[in-house]
């Protein structure tokens, strides 16, 4: 790309980046009652990424061939049991990650 390009793109970025942060906001202003749709989800969407993201890791592991499946087994109930424990997401995924690596390089 020539340079001319490469600053349209770079701007255009900007633009959308901008404008997605500060879109709610500008719909939602303190004014207005949020809708009872957005407040749903806010409320359950991020459970569900999350779920995604669970399902998504573990849809191509075969548990019965190899030791793959424990190490992540093993860090699912960590993360389980660190998030029950302090309920905090910034601690049960960091743990989990922790766990995981550690068990993929050392014991399996």
């Amino acid at each position: 790309m020539i340079i001319s390009q490469q600053i349209i793109t770079i701007a255009l970025c900007i633009f959308g980046t901008m404008l997605t942060r500060f879109l709610p906001f500008i719909i939602f202003s303190v004014k207005r009652k949020i809708p009872e749709f957005v407040n749903c989800i806010g409320r359950y969407l991020p459970s569900t990424v999350f779920g995604m993201l669970v399902i998504y890791c573990l849809k191509d592991v075969q548990f019965l061939q190899g030791n793959y499946g424990i190490s992540k087994m093993i860090s699912i109930l960590v993360i389980t049991i660190l998030h029950v424990w302090k309920r905090n997401m910034l601690i049960s995924i960091p743990g989990g990650t922790i766990c995981y690596m550690i068990l993929i390089q050392l014991v399996f």
